[in-house]
């Protein structure tokens, strides 16, 4: 157990730790949406299978550092750019979640309820309830595969130990279980905000589509625009509170 003493192991795992959570913010923001769409009393539930699938998913990914390594040998060319594993996975995670954000924010934008059923028998709404549910925890597992993929590989490259790093998962998976909750609750309070993290995603979405290809945009880059936006919308939300407190005061008084 001296080995617990050494504090190198311990700056190494609070690093990775904490660049684990960075890199599992568009999960979260992910998982948030997409559970917003269930009803309230389903969304923890939703949540933790969720992240847990993150979890297990990263640790197994772990477990086969030689084939997620070798992931980054060439396949094929296109346009004289070697394509790999990871590449194809980044690809179809990137389209998929192109996809996807772009589907919600047409729904959030148009207002359309898609997912109720057209009846009030109990039986078919608890049905429809559970094929919705099983369906989004399908989505956020495929998604959990591209995030996980690129956040395993950037973890090897920082670390050598196994341990630390299936430690470091494990605890920003926790970090992530308490974060989620409160997250989505603001997400799903502020339509506003909610369209602004699903372009975040579509603009994620772009992003494995161009490191498929070999384009890197850090991910700092990326990060900084959201905070911009995020501080921006955070005034906007503060001027349209006041205003609609002036305007309740005034029809007081």
């Amino acid at each position: 157990m001296t080995f617990l003493l050494d504090p190198n192991l311990w700056i190494a795992f609070a690093m990775l730790t904490l660049l684990e959570i960075v890199l599992g913010i568009d999960n979260i923001i992910f998982i948030s949406i997409l559970v917003g769409r269930l009803p309230q009393e389903r969304r923890d539930s939703a949540r933790r299978l969720g992240l847990s699938l993150a979890m297990i998913t990263r640790l197994m990914l772990l477990a086969s550092l030689s084939w997620v390594m070798g992931l980054k040998t060439e396949l094929f060319h296109v346009f004289d750019h070697g394509i790999s594993g990871r590449d194809l996975v980044l690809l179809l995670g990137g389209l998929f979640l192109l996809y996807k954000a772009s589907h919600e924010i047409f729904i959030e934008v148009e207002a359309i309820e898609e997912d109720i059923p057209p009846t009030t028998d109990a039986a078919t709404i608890k049905a429809a309830g559970d094929k919705l549910f099983w369906t989004i925890i399908g989505q956020i597992a495929v998604l959990d595969i591209v995030f996980s993929l690129d956040s395993v590989i950037t973890a090897v490259g920082m670390v050598d130990n196994l341990w630390i790093m299936a430690a470091a998962v494990i605890a920003a998976v926790g970090v992530m279980l308490f974060a989620a909750k409160p997250i989505g609750e603001f997400v799903d309070a502020h339509p506003s905000i909610k369209v602004l993290a699903l372009a975040f995603l579509v603009m994620v979405g772009m992003v494995l589509i161009g490191e498929a290809f070999g384009m890197h945009v850090p991910k700092g880059y990326i990060y900084s625009a959201m905070a911009f936006s995020l501080a921006v919308e955070a005034l906007n939300i503060r001027a349209r509170n006041k205003k609609r407190l002036a305007r309740e005061t005034s029809s007081v008084t």
